[in-house]
Order: structure tokens, then C-alpha cells, then sequence
């Protein structure tokens, strides 16, 4: 069984890398390629399980950072100033620096109002609490999430094999369920009944399906914090073509 989504990942591998840096709460001048080489391949390896398509490009990144990581940690001879060259890092910090600036521009630019650009039916005004802590939700601090809740899963000890069959069109149905009974719920209370890895992938891919048709918002109340799903639309909305099909 197929459960192939076709999103929108990161904007590409620098994108994901900012992310990880951010995460790792670390300096551009001074980042930990081990330690961020081997997170970015957990995540291609996710994305992997996910069945997403990822450009090539994150691929030649993926193996940049495993030269880089293999060169920093080789044993080095004594080499004279001349011989020793740049830190090979730099370049890499430089590359993240550079798409910061131009990634915080865009940023200050789609923010501007535009005449007839995004024009949606009315949604129920956020209370002033609630205006005060909404942080924008990427795709890295989904997975993130995701990546918590597969550790929680329990360990799949299978002595025999079993089809297990999960319609991602009734998960779209159940995580839209849930949000109209209770109107707003955290990943982790999402994934809470979900006894597989399997499950949480699909359940996962869902509320990805459900974003990207924008028919639920997904935020967080402090960056890196526990991520929240609500509905988008009104209760009574009906599923989208693209959705009823799946």
C-alpha cells in the first residue's frame, strides 16, 4: 500500500540544515558538523519512511557534510600556518549566513498586505492570549515532533507477519473528527492511541494532507514548544476533491 505525498519539503538542504542549527541552539561560526551531519541524515532517512520526494540536491549536501565530517575528525599532522588552510567549515557557515539574510528579507516581504492575494473566508479572531504566542510552524519542527512520537512507540516485536491495512482517507477523516469534538489538540495528544509506527506514519502524513489543503492551522506557543492543530475552516466544511479521493 502506497501512502506517497507530494509537499512541499524544505526550500531545499540549506533550509533544512538552518533548522538544525536553530535546534542545536549554535553558532554559524562555530558549528558542530558531526553532530549536525548525523541529525540531517536522520531526517532524509525520515522523509525516506515517508515516502516524500526529495530533490537531488539534498543528496549532494548529504554527502558534502559526511566529506566534511570524515575530514574534521581524521587524525591531522602538525601543519604550518601556511599549510593548514581555512577552516572547512567556513565556506558551509558562510552559505547558511547568506540564505538567513535573504530567508528573513523574504520573510519582511510576504508579510507586507498585497491587493488581492490570499483572500480566504473569515476565520474566528485569536484571543489577545493567543495573538501573543503563536509561532509559525515549519516542517522541520513537524517532523521533529514526529520523531518524538516514533520514539514513544512501542518496539514492533513481530514473530508473525500481518497485513496491518490504514486508510489514510479514514485518518483525514479521524484527525478532522477530533478537532471539530475538541477544536484545538497537541501532536502528542494526536498520536496518543496510536499503537505502530505504521499508524503514527499515516496518521502523520494526514494532518500533512489537512495542512497543505489548508484545512487546519498548525502553531506552537514558544519556538522548539509543543506543536497544536486546529481547524481552519468551519466545522460544517466538506472535504476538498483532492482529499476525497485518497
Amino acid at each position: 500500500m502506497s501512502y506517497r505525498v507530494r509537499l512541499d519539503i524544505f526550500e531545499g538542504p540549506l533550509d533544512l540544515l538552518l533548522h538544525l542549527v536553530k535546534k542545536n541552539e549554535v553558532d554559524l561560526s562555530d558549528i558542530p558538523v558531526a553532530t549536525i551531519t548525523d541529525q540531517y541524515l536522520g531526517y532524509l532517512d525520515l522523509l525516506h519512511q515517508l515516502d516524500l520526494d526529495l530533490a537531488g540536491e539534498y543528496l549532494v549536501m548529504a554527502a558534502t557534510l559526511l566529506h566534511l565530517k570524515s575530514h574534521l575528525l581524521l587524525p591531522t599532522r602538525e601543519t604550518t600556518e601556511e599549510e593548514a588552510g581555512p577552516d572547512p567549515r567556513e565556506e558551509l557557515a558562510r552559505q547558511l549566513l547568506e540564505y538567513q539574510r535573504f530567508q528573513e528579507v523574504a520573510l519582511g516581504l510576504g508579510r507586507r498586505p498585497l491587493l488581492g492575494r490570499d483572500v480566504f473566508t473569515r476565520r474566528p479572531l485569536p484571543t489577545e492570549e493567543q495573538a501573543k504566542h503563536v509561532h509559525d510552524v515549519g516542517l522541520g519542527d513537524l517532523l521533529d515532533a514526529l520523531q518524538e512520537a516514533l520514539k514513544k512507540a512501542e518496539p514492533e516485536l513481530v514473530h508473525e507477519i500481518v497485513l496491518e491495512q490504514i486508510s489514510l482517507r479514514e485518518r483525514v477523516s479521524l484527525v478532522l473528527d477530533l478537532l471539530r469534538e475538541r477544536g484545538r489538540i497537541s501532536f502528542t495528544e494526536l498520536f496518543a492511541a496510536e499503537t505502530s509506527r505504521l499508524q503514527i506514519l499515516v496518521t502523520f502524513l494526514a494532518s500533512l494532507e489537512l495542512v497543505r489543503s489548508r484545512m487546519i492551522d498548525v502553531h506552537q506557543t514558544a519556538p522548539f514548544g509543543p506543536i497544536f492543530l486546529s481547524l481552519a475552516v468551519s466545522p460544517d466544511t466538506p472535504l476538498p476533491h483532492g482529499l476525497e479521493q485518497l
